[in-house]
């Protein structure tokens, strides 16, 4: 007999379509039967196509021959008997398939017609009593105590077993616990430390409370000297002198100049390194620039000084620096001549500070575009790229990607998919910085010879479906960790850019910025422009003009960050 377990493990095709056998030998009985009623078919199908007296003849009555006992031992097993009935049934099966073997060797020549061969007539009939017996007359004569003594002495051994696997894992359940109860203790001795230290630094804090109420004190009176110093009655001017050389002056409201550089500069950005320098002396007085026009067309790049910061940014004709500057300018809300919304920061003087760069399908996402403008300038980031720069950001989809930025706005570079968060772009970023200085150089689709990998990654230069040229950076374990992001008209343009990614990449640093950050580049003729990209990659506004020097389109930033967060909006 075989186990319910035997009978899980073995359901099959019977147990979806029939139902769950309770034992394996229920399911090959079933099958057993079913074999032996497609034999007897079979073997009637032979006799009908063949002639008598001939072997097809002898095979149709062997295959017929073999239904009767298969069909009987089928029943047989099926039934849940003793293992001595089902013994005697594979006895009686194996008879009766001997007595039809015999027959197959002698038809036709040695079997008599009329009453056929005895010997084996008698072999097959004792072959089909023997599963007669194991069917019906052995389960009534058999005695089942013995083998159900042997079953429950197979389960008692198997109970046995699991009840000593269960004290064995009862065992190291408890070391657990009492390893747990060690981690518990030594948890709360922890906690006991970590109360005292807690307890030393409420002390700390009531004693740096005691430290700031004196720095407010401090604070106070610092405040009460710097409205003495904010009731001045003088302003510094920055202006050029007759050799057009930048120079500062003290001068107070009665005309007087009150002190002056005494020498001149060789930048503005010097000059005005300068005037801090006495300002620290002279807290209360505002700055005047004097602009003359023709002075931002003859600066010079190289002397730029140092680009301004939030703290340090310098006013634009705000004589009291203590209260928050006042907007001088206003933006502009207009629709162009093909109908779309755009926007401008126009100073009071008639200059155009910035524009919207691009145009807008509605009057309302200008408007939210120039509110993004108005929100972020003030607090965006200044960032060099110099040549290159790797930009971290985030895209509409809200996945991570980086680029590779050259000075001149131009993308060398992006990575051509989207990461899960920051901190896995920056890990591409780093993939791409370390593979890209060695990285070989091969033409999948061409016969032209490359170069040889001193890196784990090598560039492939490839003609995509569209006729374009384009190449990919791929690491040894086959993942893409860099592409063009477009096409290119001709292999060696693409090969060109390998080349530009290959110099660039190793040395460019990632730009760390907020929300937004102002880009200060030189475009293709040689003009320094500005534009404030958002993180997530978009211009949210650009200088609208190129400026002769770098020094100027930092003073126009300088500017926009002074005068959008305040500026009224005007419609036109």
């Amino acid at each position: 007999m075989s186990t319910d377990n035997e009978s899980e493990r073995d359901g099959g095709l019977y147990e979806r379509r029939i139902g769950t056998p309770k034992t394996v030998d229920e399911v090959n009985g079933y099958w057993l039967f079913g074999f032996g009623v497609l034999l007897g078919l079979a073997g009637v199908a032979v006799f009908l196509l063949t002639d008598s007296a001939t072997t097809g003849r002898g095979i149709g009555y062997a295959l017929a021959a073999l239904s009767p006992p298969l069909v009987m031992l089928g029943a047989v097993i099926r039934f849940p008997l003793r293992r001595t009935g089902t013994y005697l049934g594979y006895l009686g099966t194996a008879v009766s398939v001997l007595g039809v073997v015999w027959f197959v060797n002698i038809f036709p020549d040695g079997w008599f017609t009329t009453s056929g061969d005895p010997t084996v007539i008698t072999v097959y009939g004792v072959g089909l009593l023997l599963i007669g017996l194991a069917g019906t007359v052995v389960p009534l004569l058999s005695d089942p105590v013995y083998e159900d003594y042997e079953r429950m002495r197979g389960e008692a051994a198997a109970a046995t077993a699991t009840a000593e696997e269960t004290s064995g894992e009862l065992d190291a359940a408890r070391d657990e616990l009492a390893a747990t109860e060690s981690e518990l203790e030594a948890t709360r001795e922890e906690l006991a430390d970590t109360e005292a230290e807690l307890e030393t630094a409420r002390e700390e804090l009531a004693t740096t409370e005691s430290e700031l109420d004196a720095a407010r004190e401090d604070a106070t009176a610092a405040e009460a000297a710097a409205a003495s110093l904010r009731e001045s009655k003088a302003r510094f001017e920055l202006f050029e002198d007759a050799s057009r050389r930048p120079r500062w002056r003290l001068r107070h409201r009665n005309g007087n100049v009150i002190a002056t550089s005494g020498q001149a500069y060789s930048s503005r950005g010097k000059a005005q390194q300068g005037l801090h320098s006495v300002r620290r002396n002279a807290l209360g007085a505002g700055l005047l620039r004097i602009e003359t026009p023709s002075a931002e067309a003859e600066a010079v790049a190289d002397d730029d000084g140092p680009e301004p910061d939030d703290a340090a940014a310098p006013d634009v004709a705000i004589p009291d620096e203590a209260a928050a500057p006042e907007s001088r300018a206003t933006f502009e809300l207009f629709a162009d001549n093909a109908d779309e919304w755009r926007f401008r920061l126009r100073h009071d003087n008639g200059n155009v500070l910035g524009d919207s760069g691009e145009g807008y399908a509605s009057k309302s996402n200008a408007k939210r575009a120039l509110s993004r403008l108005r929100d972020h300038a003030a607090a965006a980031d200044y960032l060099r790229i110099d040549p290159a720069a790797f930009e971290v950001y985030e895209d509409a989809g809200g996945k991570w990607r980086w680029r590779l930025v050259h000075e001149n706005g131009n993308v060398i570079a992006d990575s051509g998919q989207g990461y899960a968060s920051r901190q896995k772009a920056r890990q591409g970023l780093d993939s791409v910085r370390s593979n890209a200085g060695g990285a070989g150089l091969e033409f999948p689709d061409g016969d032209d010879e490359g170069r040889a990998s001193e890196s784990k990654a090598t560039f492939e230069v490839y003609e995509d479906a569209g006729g374009k040229w384009r190449w990919r950076l791929v690491h040894d374990n086959g993942n893409i960790i860099a592409d063009s992001g477009e096409g290119y008209a001709s292999k060696s343009n693409a090969t060109d850019a390998v080349e530009r990614v290959s110099e660039y990449a190793p040395d460019a640093r990632a730009l760390a910025a907020g929300s937004a950050a102002f880009e200060i580049y030189e475009d293709a003729g040689g003009k320094w422009r500005w534009r404030l990209r958002h993180r997530n990659g978009n211009v949210l506004a650009d200088s609208g003009e190129g400026y002769a020097a770098r020094s100027n389109a930092v003073e126009a930033v300088t500017r926009v960050k002074a005068n959008a967060p305040g500026a009224e909006t005007v419609e036109k």
